[in-house]
């Protein structure tokens, strides 16, 4: 079990290390050299290990000198958005996982889609009240600039995670990349954010490894290799990613199991980090059998376990407790964890992530200096 080094070397300490790097007041946790300007490379999927065993697919990153920090439990696109959005852990910061109970509605919220059943809705500011490290820039002076597809803008993760940033859409590679030379140029300090979901895309639906996955990676190498090239004096890229991914060797249908659907109200989280929600009174039931069914496949703990363990850092508000499961399952042998019925689309994924495996945590950070 690789428990994320909160503090030490996680994808938490980035934002105010960058923030420290262009002068601003912050913790400088990763010891960054000043700059004038920073681009910040988000590849969703970019595992640190994954990235390890095809140094012939991507040569510049390989090339490019780094660190390996641990992402943050769950190993997940929201909470590790929201972790690099606030430079909080996910115990501070609330985005604990992608499918939560919203306590007393007997609702899950889909934090990455920003869905609810029924047409209820979901207040941004409200699911996730902290100021983010880009209202702190421009508070003092920096603009933050965010370059993305066009989809994403207005939507209520992005509004969750990116407030306060400019947001610049840009749909193919070559526009983002123009748009982030345009920005550097333009402003002195500089902090812009760029990222990239195709890669995790291809790992999902045909598996990390896979001829798709290793031509997305190439893409990824060649967008780094011209965000360097293309960078002002004074500036720094760094390249980082929000988990990396395991393939699934088995799939277990908790649904279809009667031992992990008695006494459980609601199944969140997702295949590698599930939530589970116990109906009244029957919390330690469904622990007991949730581990009996997944021993040796899966560490699964209860959510006072989870917490006092750290999985979400060293401090978990009390406002958030009840959005974590009263039991936290999360696979270590390459399990999947699957609810047909409700996810269909991710039961039939290839590759998974989510958990407390080296492959999942691990993600780089990777750094050039013009």
């Amino acid at each position: 079990m690789l428990v994320p080094g909160y503090g030490s070397g996680s994808l938490a300490d980035v934002p105010r290390s960058l923030l420290a790097a262009l002068g601003l007041r912050e913790p400088n946790a990763l010891a960054l050299h000043p700059v004038d300007r920073v681009c910040l490379f988000v590849v969703d999927g970019l595992g640190a290990e994954l990235l390890r065993a095809h140094p012939e697919a991507a040569p510049f990153l390989s090339a490019m000198s780094g660190r390996t920090l641990t992402a943050g439990f769950p190993a997940t696109t929201v909470t590790s958005l929201c972790t690099l959005g606030t430079g909080l852990t996910p115990g501070e910061h609330g985005m604990v996982g992608l499918m939560l109970a919203v306590p007393g509605t007997g609702h899950l919220f889909n934090c990455l889609r920003w869905t609810l059943p029924d047409g209820l809705t979901m207040d941004p500011d409200v699911w996730q009240p902290a100021a983010t490290v880009y209202q702190r820039a421009a508070e003092a002076g920096v603009e933050p600039v965010y370059v993305a597809p066009a989809e994403f803008e207005g939507t209520g993760l992005t509004r969750a995670v990116y407030r306060g940033v400019r947001y610049v859409p840009a749909d193919s590679v070559d526009d983002r990349v123009a748009r982030v030379h345009e920005t550097l140029r333009e402003r002195r300090p500089a902090y812009v954010t760029v990222y990239y979901g195709d890669l995790d895309a291809a790992g999902h639906m045909v598996g990390w490894g896979s001829d798709e996955w290793l031509r997305q990676l190439g893409i990824v190498d060649d967008m780094a290799q011209r965000l360097a090239e293309g960078l002002p004096p004074g500036s720094a890229l760094y390249v980082t990613a929000d988990h990396g991914m395991v393939n699934a060797t088995e799939k277990l249908d908790a649904e279809s199991v009667p031992e992990l659907t008695e006494g459980v109200a609601l199944l969140g989280g997702e295949a590698r980090a599930r939530h589970v929600y116990a109906r009244p009174g029957a919390a330690k039931q469904v622990l007991e059998a949730w581990r009996e069914t997944l021993s040796g496949k899966a560490w699964v703990v209860s959510r006072q376990e989870a917490v006092e363990s750290g999985w979400f850092g060293p401090h978990v508000r009390d406002a958030w407790l009840e959005r974590i499961g009263d039991v936290v399952a999360v696979p270590h042998a390459d399990l999947a964890i699957t609810a047909p019925s409700t996810h269909r689309i991710e039961a039939l994924f290839t590759g998974y992530h989510g958990s407390l495996t080296a492959a999942e945590q691990y993600v780089p950070l990777l750094e050039v200096q013009s």
